[in-house]
């Protein structure tokens, strides 16, 4: 009986010893596939706010400066034709950038996946503007900040726009959805994408 009562006892333990090994096994194989992705440091998003700041610039200047020549049909023309001229004439040496919104007026700013819960993440929390980034592979990080619906875009987008206005803008944008916008609205978000540091210059 002793016998018996011992190889069990001996088979138990192995059972037992046999669980935790495969227990410790596998934990270890999911941290491995879980390893976090590096942070974007604080010199990259300086690096993405700077190559940004000439769109922003150039983009309110040739805005502003429409609307006081032409008013508001000639500041469709700026977003129509200068805005994208901008932005590719800008995006140089791996940089790309650009606009895109939740309510589309062109169809071709449509945001990009990696761009999706940023621009989800302002709408849900629209006071915070602070600039936002995301490590998009080892080579490339993605940028973006917060456009705010000013005085200046209403005539094209806020809540009420002259009948004739709203024809031009139909015709060229059919399926328009940037209306109905009002002070200091999430208008949409610039972007930037634009080689990484690779981790130099981390936080620690």
């Amino acid at each position: 009986m002793s016998r018996k009562r011992s190889s069990k006892s001996r088979r138990g333990q192995l059972s037992v010893l046999c669980g935790l090994v495969l227990t410790f096994a596998m934990l270890l194989t999911g941290c491995q596939g879980t390893a976090p992705v590096a942070e974007v440091s604080v010199q990259e998003m300086e690096q993405a706010k700077n190559a940004l700041q000439p769109l922003k610039e150039q983009l309110v200047d040739a805005l502003t400066g429409a609307l006081e020549e032409g008013g508001p049909e000639s500041a469709i023309a700026v977003c129509r034709e200068k805005a994208p001229q901008i932005a590719a004439e800008l995006s140089v040496d791996g940089v790309q950038m650009g606009r895109t919104s939740h309510k589309l007026r062109n169809p071709e700013n449509a945001p990009q996946p990696w761009v999706e819960p940023l621009l989800a993440a302002y709408l849900e929390d629209p006071e915070n503007s602070k600039p936002r980034a995301v490590r998009l592979d080892d080579s490339r990080i993605g940028y973006v900040e917060p456009i705010y619906a000013m005085s200046f875009c209403l005539s094209c987008h806020g809540p009420s726009i002259e009948p004739a206005l709203q024809e031009t803008i139909q015709s060229l944008y059919p399926e328009d959805q940037a209306i109905g916008f009002h002070m200091n609205d999430v208008r949409g978000l610039f972007w930037v994408t634009l080689p990484s540091d690779a981790g130099a210059g981390m936080d620690t």
